[in-house]
């Protein structure tokens, strides 16, 4: 059986439902991922673009251009974080964006660049 995940920005007004298992679930302290965000880390999960369905009555979120391959994709009316659309067939979601943060396959299984400015700051995981 397929597995089935849905979520959406703050106010409810962008909605999507992704299915199938998740890719490359991380979580990752660059900068731009901070910046995105307004915390020091962030984690995502990857899907295949086919995979992800904007089903809320916002539709598809709103884009801003981040890089040469990507834009980080946000909720237009409560300025949500919600993922990135890659120009590689590949959306990568937040895990703060799910409704149900528990499913075993969103737990991250890797972490992407140390925090540039923050010595203070470790991520702690629970083994």
């Amino acid at each position: 059986m397929s597995e089935t995940h849905e979520g959406g920005c703050l106010c409810g007004h962008i909605r999507f439902t992704a299915k199938g298992r998740p890719g490359n679930p991380h979580s990752c302290s660059c900068d731009v991922c901070q910046r995105h965000s307004g915390g020091l880390t962030l984690c995502w999960v990857e899907f295949p673009s086919e995979a992800v369905s904007w089903v809320g009555e916002g539709g598809a979120p709103s884009l801003y251009r981040s890089s040469d391959y990507s834009s980080r994709a946000f909720c237009p009316r409560c300025g949500s974080t919600l993922g990135a659309v890659d120009d590689a067939p590949v959306i990568a979601l937040v895990l703060g964006s799910f409704d149900d943060k528990e499913a075993e396959s969103l737990k991250p299984l890797s972490h992407s660049f140390e925090p540039p400015e923050t010595a203070w700051w470790r991520v702690a995981t629970k083994v």
